[in-house]
């Protein structure tokens, strides 16, 4: 079907070479001398777009242009003007014009105009989904190789920017395509992180990357300073959910650093985000501190001293700083912080923990209009980036830009879209968590996950000599044979952590300065 398009202007005559160029190009071109008729063409067609005269007797194009915008918002408007004055420039882009041309137009300008606002997204999908194909090939020679734990995270950045950009176009079968790739990388990646990530806890590698013990030492401490630091933690927060999130933040921060680190094991709240703020691994928690660290089978929350933790970590790093440390779950808790914003502004180090995108997780499991929502990755991204938009969080941040304070943002571990059941059987005793299980006599296909017989081999709690820990890999979950069908609908496409998986393990750490 041709574009159509309605061209206003009152010397609209003068203008026929335009109109027969635009319809030897193959446009369907409608024409009016006036702003009355325009809104009366515009009330009884669907056009693409509107070419408009700013300066027409009787209604004046910036009046038509209101008009229009009225019954038709999102229709593209170009506005045509023989004036260069700022003010009235102002005002149509402030009256959400697509773009404007200055008298006398070319054709060549009308095109390229038409271009830019209609053909715009046809012309990025195809350009986006050629770039994918030559790079397609690249993905895979590279997975192919023995990739070490930097090229790991190069790969991860590269598969997350095709997801994003591809998941514009309308060409199904090459996001499909990617979806493929990127399933035979967390297969892999999963071998990757079995096979090398006992070493890194013995510090047997030379290859070792950023864990999440070594997170603050590394990440955080190093820019105290004069002014203050503020360290946010987004629970949940996947690499593509930040990159969803980072355009949000150009206009207040300039991002200094951007990168990722690998997570422990369990990729769970429990065990990385008490690793995170105690700067130790869980068994080194369980021995030092029995008072602060909690067990899957103790009574009671399971986060509730990581204030303390981050004490513990400032004294043994011997800081000599102020600190503050906050849990935010409620959106009255988030704006009750922003009004102490000038009592924050005194401490050298303020330790924020977000737990939206979490909770936003669990509700997608629970409430099927969430879920529906939600239905996929892409949803679920626009999902976060939607109450990002409006949440406590994006205000406190703006506060942060304008007192000119440095912000750390990351989070504990991220989460992976499950889909494969798989059955395991073990006591009353064991823990809930559906993408890892930790006790005694559990029974399980060896091939179907990672097992750990010695668990204080990779720094983990042993409450008795036969406890075992064993991780789901990629898509897959946990599920009782006696309530299999219950937790394969329940669960089934819902958004888990605990596991190894590249979404999981995978995580941003990133600097903001003021612009």
């Amino acid at each position: 079907m041709a574009t159509k398009l309605l061209w206003v202007d009152d010397e609209i005559e003068l203008l026929k070479p335009h109109i027969i160029f635009l319809k030897a190009k193959g446009y369907d071109v409608e024409t009016v001398n006036n702003g009355n008729d325009a809104i009366d063409m515009v009330h009884e067609n669907d056009y693409d777009l509107v070419f408009l005269d700013e300066n027409m007797p009787g209604l004046t194009g910036l009046e038509t242009l209101s008009k229009i915008k009225e019954h038709s918002p999102s229709l593209p408007i170009i506005m045509i003007t023989k004036s260069e004055e700022e003010s009235i420039m102002e005002e149509a882009i402030g009256s959400n014009i697509s773009d404007y041309l200055i008298k006398p137009v070319n054709p060549n300008q009308i095109l390229l105009a038409l271009k830019k606002n209609i053909d715009h997204k046809r012309l990025q999908s195809e350009r986006a989904t050629i770039n994918y194909q030559q790079e397609f090939r690249q993905i895979g020679m590279t997975l192919g190789g023995r990739l070490n734990a930097e090229e790991w995270k190069d790969v991860f950045k590269k598969l997350v920017y095709w997801e994003l950009e591809l998941e514009k176009t309308d060409d199904e079968s090459m996001f499909e395509i990617l979806q493929m790739q990127k399933k035979d990388a967390d297969q892999q990646f999963c071998k990757f992180y079995e096979k090398n990530y006992r070493d890194w806890l013995h510090d047997k590698s030379d290859e070792k990357p950023l864990l999440t013990h070594k997170l603050m030492e590394e990440k955080v401490f190093p820019h105290l300073g004069k002014e203050p630091l503020f360290f946010i933690v987004i629970d949940n927060l996947r690499y593509d959910q930040w990159r969803t999130l980072r355009p949000l933040l150009f206009d207040y921060f300039r991002v200094e650093e951007e990168e990722l680190y690998y997570s422990i094991i369990p990729t769970a709240t429990q065990y990385a985000r008490n690793a995170l703020f105690s700067g130790m691994m869980p068994s080194e928690m369980e021995r030092r501190h029995p008072d602060l660290w909690k067990n899957d089978e103790d009574e009671g929350g399971k986060n509730m001293f990581e204030k303390e933790f981050l004490d513990i970590n400032v004294q043994r790093q011997a800081l000599d700083i102020k600190t503050s440390y906050n849990k935010i779950t409620t959106q009255q808790a988030g704006r009750k912080l922003n009004d102490n914003f000038a009592n924050l502004l005194q401490n050298d180090l303020n330790a924020i923990v977000y737990n939206f995108v979490d909770m936003l997780s669990h509700a997608r499991t629970d409430m099927k209009m969430i879920k529906e929502l939600a239905d996929d990755e892409s949803a679920y991204r626009s999902l976060t980036k939607s109450w990002f938009e409006h949440s406590p969080l994006k205000d406190l941040l703006i506060k942060i830009s304008e007192s000119g304070a440095k912000v750390v943002i990351t989070t504990d571990h991220g989460t992976t879209k499950v889909d494969n059941p798989i059955k395991i059987v073990g006591t009353r005793e064991i823990n809930s968590n559906l993408r890892y299980k930790r006790g005694k006599n559990m029974k399980y296909t060896d091939k179907d996950v990672f097992e750990i017989k010695n668990p204080k081999d990779y720094f983990l709690p042993q409450q008795h000599v036969s406890t075992k820990f064993v991780f789901a890999r990629e898509d897959s979950f946990f599920a009782y044979p006696n309530n299999y069908n219950y937790y394969v609908q329940h669960f089934r496409d819902s958004f888990q952590h605990g596991g190894i998986s590249i979404d999981e393990v995978l995580i941003p750490v990133v600097l903001l300065k003021k612009k």
